[in-house]
């Protein structure tokens, strides 16, 4: 197997004092190493998460190991737009800027459920909500341009088990259609990527990047909705390792290095990929960034359309223009 991208040493080493993180899901996983990387650097992280008792414990965990900057533990529950929108009025009213959002949590491949608005779960999750959040913090990410948007998608959004990324935009929430699992991850996925890929044309000329990234295949608690995870971290972890399962340290760099690096301002909208699993083999050793072999991945139009449905279902105004190309 290739081995993991890296984020490069120097960019780690970046003192990012004075500066303002969100990360949604900072709790576990990657989200959780993300915000002890860039506390590390001396920023200020919001550590995002459903269980403000789970995150503060992990934010006394995170401090104890030395960091220099600080952590403040914040209420957000992304399967319901209410959660969302107290969520981000009091990121406002406590902070003036915000340097950069990771919309980073997410579920896989859940059983069918509806979050509280009766979204399909994924597409409600892991795009609606992460879409309304950053649209309510747009005015503090603005005022602290340069800044960074980074939507974590998957290489899922190309083919998940067989099911090809594509937004159904008659049915996005499986009201008429059979619900599979696989299918509502990969249309979630791609939604993630498409929503950067508009922003990026959107705010062109602002000073705000916005891109996507595939994290790896990472061991994380992820998988809990299918399988036990037990048997990812310890029945089968060497030999899930062997086939390209990869640690959430290595998982969060492709992330680190969408947030930090300066070459990411010469790519808006793109996607950048750590080792994946693609239609296209050539692929799998990822890209910083990556053209993505789904053809619906630089669909502008099929961007455009998305933003215009996201904004209809979670109450925000008419879309709003892009340039002219």
């Amino acid at each position: 197997m290739p081995k993991p991208l890296m984020c490069p040493e120097s960019l780690l080493q970046t003192d990012l004092s004075g500066r303002v993180y969100v990360v949604t899901g900072g709790n576990s996983g990657i989200g959780r190493v993300t915000v002890a990387q860039l506390a590390r650097q001396g920023a200020h992280v919001v550590l995002a998460c459903r269980r403000p008792a789970e995150g503060e414990r992990v934010r006394a965990e995170l401090l104890a190991e030395g960091q220099r900057g600080s952590i403040e533990v914040a209420a957000l529950d992304l399967a319901s737009l209410e959660s969302v929108r107290d969520f981000a009025a009091g990121i406002r009213e406590r902070h003036a800027q915000v340097h950069g959002l990771v919309n980073n949590a997410g579920v896989m491949n859940t059983p069918m459920g509806r979050t509280r608005e009766g979204f399909e779960t994924q597409f409600g999750t892991n795009h609606l909500g992460h879409f309304l959040l950053t649209e309510e913090l747009l005015p503090c990410i603005r005022a602290a341009a340069p800044a960074r948007i980074v939507n974590v998608s998957s290489c899922y959004h190309d083919m998940a088990q067989g099911r090809p990324g594509r937004i159904d935009f008659e049915d996005p929430n499986f009201a008429r259609r059979p619900y599979d699992g696989w299918a509502a991850y990969a249309q979630s996925k791609l939604a993630n990527l498409l929503h950067a890929r508009h922003l990026a044309r959107r705010l062109e000329g602002s000073g705000i990047s916005a891109v996507s990234v595939h994290p790896g295949w990472v061991r994380t608690a992820l998988v809990k909705s299918f399988a036990p995870v037990w048997f990812q971290d310890v029945l089968f972890r060497p030999l899930l390792r062997l086939v390209g399962m990869i640690e959430p340290w290595e998982g969060t760099q492709v992330t680190l290095y969408a947030l930090l690096a300066a070459e990411v301002e010469a790519h808006p909208g793109a996607f950048f990929s750590q080792l994946g699993m693609y239609r296209d083999a050539r692929a799998n050793a990822g890209g910083l960034p990556l053209h993505s072999p789904n053809p619906e991945a630089h669909d502008d139009a099929a961007a455009e359309r998305l933003d215009a449905l996201s904004r209809q279902l979670v109450g925000l105004d008419a879309v709003v223009p892009t340039p002219a190309t």
